[in-house]
């Protein structure tokens, strides 16, 4: 799994599940130094239209970052909403896998339960949506 996709996938990890692990990590006692501490703000959000395919400015949302080293390794994570703790936490995470740490597995595997669930949602809202989609017949 790719930094990205990682990245992407802790950000909607629950906060609880994050914290519990990012403990553990730092568990070791291995040297932390927080090099952006967690900053709430805005983001841009900016979907596309999807009959016209074309870009738009849906508005701004709250999202908190945060950056360590770990180790000697750094980790960054942005989360939506304004849960500093939670965004320091997916933080630690990253950088215990780009230090390939003695956590990481256990992150991956965390990553693979979020990645999961999400899927397991999306269905579950699709299924949802199914009995209101209008077929059209195409007449020639």
């Amino acid at each position: 799994m790719g930094r990205e996709e990682r990245c992407g996938l802790l950000a909607v990890a629950e906060p609880e599940e994050l914290r519990e692990l990012a403990d553990a990590c730092l568990a070791d006692g291995a040297p932390v130094t927080v090099v952006l501490a967690p900053e709430v703000g805005t983001v841009s959000t900016q979907v596309r239209e999807p009959v016209a395919r074309e870009r738009f400015l849906l508005g701004d949302v709250l999202a908190c970052r945060a950056e360590v080293e770990v180790g000697g390794h750094r980790g960054w994570a942005m989360r939506l909403g304004d849960d500093r703790a939670a965004a320091l936490a997916a933080a630690v995470l990253d950088a215990e896998v780009a230090g390939g740490r003695p956590k990481a597995s256990e992150v991956d595997e965390l990553c693979l339960r979020v990645a999961r669930r999400k899927a397991e949602r999306e269905e579950r809202e699709w299924a949802e949506l199914a009995p209101t989609v209008v077929e059209f017949e195409e007449l020639t």
